[in-house]
Formats: structure tokens, sequence, C-alpha cells
């Protein structure tokens, strides 16, 4: 009896460990497998970015109404404004900002549609705006998103940066225009896979100031395409601005420099940057949409 008793214990003994051992690997098991939930969660949420890009300083246009303009402070909600989701909206995989346009509505001074920013100096104020004198830059990350081609099977093309000009409220009076635009100095393309750039020229170095402060005194240049595909690819376009110079510098490495009495003409102007997607196409079934990663403008 005795023999019974102590084997007995012995079993309830070791049962007691095997218990023990038991809730150990299975307590183990538990933890694993939520900090395995929690690593799956957490890079799930990781592959979620967003543009870097502050909108505070800028308006956007739409493709759509007479045509319809958001300003500082509803273009900072633009992901919940239903007006802008079709045309502004987030590539939440890559990190950019969309710019999506098609022929439909087109400012006052244009034939195209776009969905392009505008910088605001005082925001919503378009009126404080930059000279040559003073200076500028913009700088951009981004990529072709889509396309679409024409019917001979080329790629349509669309202006992806400008700096535009304008009149002051004086120089639109003294020439009696009906309101303060002025043409754009620096148009660049996205032209099937490549940068161009133009710029504009005076067609009469004699002309007076008050000559030249109407559009039609100015045309473009030939244009000069840079010798390098971008094709859909992210790339950087960085605009320099100086006083008499303009210099445009693709992946920081490829630089065109503009130095000539036609920019130094220019500088009766007021100025400020563009960034988008200017399709300049009427083409019915045509669409473009461009990423934007990076932004900034800096004076």
């Amino acid at each position: 009896m005795k023999y019974i008793s102590k084997f007995y214990i012995v079993f309830l003994l070791m049962l007691s460990m095997e218990l023990q051992v038991s809730c150990q690997e299975s307590s183990n098991n538990d933890d694993n497998t939520f900090y395995e939930e929690y690593i799956d969660d957490n890079s799930q949420e990781s592959t979620y970015k967003l543009p870097n890009i502050d909108l505070s300083h800028w308006k956007v246009t739409l493709p759509v109404g007479k045509p319809t303009e958001v300003y500082p402070p509803e273009i900072l909600s633009y992901a919940n404004n239903e007006t802008l989701k079709p045309f502004f909206y987030n590539d939440s995989i890559n990190g950019a900002l969309v710019l999506y346009a098609y022929p439909n509505s087109s400012t006052a001074n244009s034939s195209y549609s776009r969905c392009e920013l505008r910088e605001l100096m005082n925001p919503p104020n378009n009126d404080k705006n930059w000279t040559f004198a003073e200076g500028g830059r913009m700088k951009g990350a981004l990529s072709m998103g889509a396309i679409s081609k024409d019917a001979a099977g080329k790629y349509h093309k669309t202006i992806i940066m400008q700096i535009h000009g304008r009149l002051t409220t004086a120089q639109r009076d003294l020439i009696g225009a009906i309101d303060n635009n002025a043409p754009p100095m620096l148009k660049i393309y996205w032209e099937n896979g490549r940068v161009r750039i133009k710029t504009k020229v005076l067609k009469n170095l004699n002309a007076t100031e008050t000559e030249m402060l109407h559009e039609e005194a100015w045309v473009d240049d030939a244009g000069y395409t840079i010798p390098f595909d971008v094709g859909f690819e992210k790339f950087t376009l960085e605009v320099l601005v100086t006083e008499g110079k303009i210099e445009v510098i693709l992946n920081d490495t490829f630089s065109v420099k503009y130095d000539n009495i036609h920019l130094r003409k220019w500088g009766i102007f007021e100025n400020y940057f563009k960034a988008g997607n200017y399709l300049t196409t009427l083409d019915k079934d045509a669409f473009a949409n461009v990423k934007y990663y990076e932004l900034a403008v800096s004076h």
C-alpha cells in the first residue's frame, strides 16, 4: 500500500510538470501569433505612402466647370472633396499625387484643359507674385502615369511645369487688357517620353516697354528636347530663376541654361510657377495623368 501511494504521488508530480510545460508552450505560441499578426498589420500599413507636397500655397484648376478652381484651405482636404476626387487624388502605393485631365473645360486664355497647380505667394490672393530680379526655384519629382495616343499612334503631349507671366494692375490698365494675363515665359512638356523646353522671345527687340506688355509681342522659341528618355519612370525637374536667366535641371545632372536679351527684357513682368498636367490636345478620347511625388517652391 505504501508502494502504491508513492507511485501515485510520483505520477501526480510528473503530470503536473507536463501540464506546466504545455501551458508554457501554449503561451509562447500565443505570443508568437500576436507578434506575427502585428508585423503583418504593420507591414501592410507601411505600404501606404503620401506625396511630399505642401498644398497650402497652391490652387488647382480642373478640366471641368468654367473651369473650376480650388484654393487653400479647401485644397488641403482634397481626399474628401467630391469635386476634386476624379481629377486630383493619391496614388497611395507609390506615394504620388495624381493629376488627371481630358479635353473639356479650358481657361479664358487657352483652348486646352488642365489639372494644374498654380503657385500662390499670399493665398488665396492671386495678386502677389515675383519678378526675375527677385528670383525663384521650383523642384519636383514626377512621372507620366498614363497618356493617350493620337490617330497616328503617337503619344499626346502635356505641359508639366511652367513659369507664367502676369501683368500688374497698372500694366493691365495701361494697355487696356481685359485681365492680368501675360504669356508663359517657360513651358516644359512631357513629349514622346522626353522632356521638351520652350521659352518666349520678343518678335521685335526694339519694342518699347509698353509694346512688350502685349501678348502678341512674344512668340515661342524653336524649343529644345533634352536627349534622354524619361518615359514613364520617375524623374526630377528643377527650375532656377535669377535676373535675366533660367536654368532647367533634369535628374540633378543634366542642365539647360538660358541667358539672353529676351529674358532680360522679360524682367518687366511678374511671374508665378505652375506644375501639373496641361493636356495640349482636343482629340475627343484623349487623356493623361501625371504623378507628382514631391513639389516645392522657394524665393
